[in-house]
């Protein structure tokens, strides 16, 4: 269905909440994006129902265009999405005196289907680094770089944009822990071990020396002509490093990520310690890894039991 231009009303909404996300929440730019336009799409339904301004949107409206959205096919996930969106939105409305109460307090959720999470095998991920250091004598820096970049996304479980934006003198090596900032600018320290010490040392001695220009600035990792990396010379190094590890499942940075959480778990971390390393605001989101190791019990049960 082809979107109508807003309302004048609409328009100047949208415009202040945009000023809201970015200034007062400071989101990302991804997170704004994906914001305004679940906004954009609920304010461009309302206009449909000939609602203009703030005023005229109500419950029965939000219900409406999540009825609608579900029509078109929208996943369950996506739904959920939309719903939470429409809430923040609202919630802004009320905060900020633009509607007299909160309409979409009461805006249900569907229930998002639970999916795991694929993760590497710990055999998988050792062979994943151990073929990377192999090959990186005869690859050389961006070789080193690669180990050190695959070590530090399976040891620290970060996000690949947390990993791009890593400096030099965010890494503490006498204490083992680098310095990430998150999510919503929060920072915390993480902890490394030994092999990815040790990786980070030679990419640091030999590596990052070769590739680093005058514009290389304090980024930890750089791309071949000496930038900082981007996020999509970061997936494209994992998938490559993951394809010459054989039953090896395609994963990207995302699922190093899921992969330390899990291993984490399965050797006796807690849940409130997994969820300071991996940086979630809320304990629900870690949780979900304890779905992952408890459906691997049991395929490794049903697979090993002769009466399962």
């Amino acid at each position: 269905m082809e979107e109508e231009p807003l309302s004048e009303a609409f328009a100047r909404l949208l415009a202040d909440y945009e000023r809201h996300l970015v200034s007062e929440r400071d989101l990302s730019a991804h997170s704004v994006r994906a914001y305004l336009g679940d906004i954009e799409s609920l304010l461009d339904h309302a206009g449909r129902r000939g609602v203009v301004d703030a005023d005229g949107l109500d419950l029965r409206g939000l219900r409406s265009w999540l009825a609608t959205q579900q029509s078109l096919g929208l996943s369950r996930t996506t739904l959920a999405r939309r719903a939470t969106a429409a809430r923040v939105f609202t919630a802004w409305l009320a905060r900020t005196g633009r509607i007299p109460a909160d309409i979409g307090s009461s805006l249900a959720s569907p229930r998002p289907h639970r999916t795991l999470p694929e993760v590497l095998r710990v055999q998988d991920a050792r062979d994943l680094v151990r073929e990377a250091a192999r090959a990186a004598e005869e690859e050389g820096p961006i070789g080193h770089r690669d180990v050190a970049v695959l070590e530090l996304l399976y040891a620290t479980g970060i996000r690949v944009g947390e990993l791009c934006g890593l400096d030099v003198d965010d890494i503490d090596h006498d204490r083992g822990v680098i310095r990430v900032l998150g999510k919503g600018r929060k920072e915390r320290a993480v902890p490394f071990g030994r092999p990815a010490a040790r990786a980070l040392d030679r990419w640091l001695g030999e590596g990052r020396p070769a590739l680093a220009v005058l514009g290389s600035g304090p980024a930890l990792f750089l791309g071949a002509r000496g930038a900082r990396i981007d996020q999509r010379a970061v997936r494209t190094l994992v998938h490559r490093r993951l394809a010459a590890v054989p039953g090896a499942p395609d994963l990207g940075p995302h699922g190093l990520r899921h992969t330390a959480a899990t291993h984490l778990l399965e050797g006796g971390a807690d849940l409130r310690s997994v969820q300071e390393i991996l940086g979630h605001a809320s304990l629900a989101t870690t949780q979900r890894y304890t779905h992952v190791t408890t459906e691997r019990l049991r395929r490794a049960y049903r697979q090993a039991h002769p009466r399962a």
